[in-house]
């Protein structure tokens, strides 16, 4: 590639020297190219190197930057922020009212009643008598509710996910927890279950994420099927004097209407007697 001054040596018809850095008193000028022109008169005088050095800086700073300038951010936000409060402020006046009116409708769970004695996270089993084996019953949360009104106990279990129950019976004098054997987390127990919607008598195991949480509800449910028993027992000598006295009243009366159809039989006697 040619050099600026064997370049500026090798135009026809132009006879000019080498290009050299002007001095002056500020210091040395800066060092530019030349630039040739698109058409050159051979007529016209040669320019000299002062001449046409002071043309190069002139086209040079005449030239646009290279890079663009860029935008004040300040400003551009201001821009969007104009034009967010002019979509607020733009208002159709359309109001959309819904096609079907819904009520809020209050769920119940058949829990209002019952107090919570105990409230854990579990996995129940079911033995399935058919295959012989274990199967999962669901993973969620056991309740052992107490009603308010009758003090009875029973047994909640519903799925985590669904809601779905798993297990739902009463805590009664024969409900006993026993151990799995080969695991400290879980225990085994039959109980006549309700879940789905039909009373049938259900082997069950459940299993607890520790050992504390098994063997409080191992001693729970004891506790409460203790207490149930004597309840029982109290009910049944309740029941049983109750029925005592029924019988003795009853027992009473009868001798009451003997005594008085032994008394109104000798008056008629007597009137037949009186009339003959």
């Amino acid at each position: 590639m040619l050099s600026p001054e064997t370049r500026l040596k090798t135009l026809p018809g132009v006879l000019l020297s080498p290009i050299r850095p002007l001095s002056s008193a500020h210091g040395p000028a800066p060092c530019c190219f030349y630039n040739p022109p698109a058409r050159v008169s051979l007529s016209s005088p040669p320019r000299r190197p002062q001449q046409v050095a002071t043309t190069l800086v002139e086209q040079a700073s005449a030239a646009p930057s290279p890079t663009p300038a860029m935008a004040d951010p300040a400003e551009h936000r201001e821009e969007e922020e104009e034009a967010a409060a002019a979509g607020e402020e733009e208002d159709t006046g359309a109001q959309i009212a819904p096609i079907v009116k819904l009520e809020e409708v209050a769920i119940t769970t058949g829990e209002e009643d019952e107090d919570v004695l105990l409230d854990m996270k579990a996995k129940l089993y079911r033995f399935d008598k058919d295959g012989g084996q274990w199967k999962e019953r669901g993973t969620g949360t056991v309740k052992l509710l107490k009603h308010k009104e009758s003090s009875k106990v029973r047994l909640v279990m519903r799925q985590a996910k669904t809601l779905k129950i798993c297990a739902n019976h009463l805590v009664v004098a024969t409900t006993k927890m026993q151990e799995h054997a080969g695991s400290d987390k879980s225990c085994v127990w039959h109980a006549l279950d309700f879940a789905d919607c039909e009373l049938k008598e259900e082997m069950f195991a459940i299993r607890f994420g520790s050992v504390e949480n098994c063997k409080k509800f191992k001693d729970l449910v004891d506790e409460i099927a203790e207490q149930q028993g004597k309840n029982e027992e109290k009910e049944s000598e309740e029941v049983s004097s109750a029925a005592e006295l029924v019988e003795k009243l009853s027992v009473t009366e009868v001798k009451k209407e003997e005594q008085t159809e032994k008394v109104e039989t000798p008056a008629v006697d007597d009137k037949k007697d009186a009339e003959d």
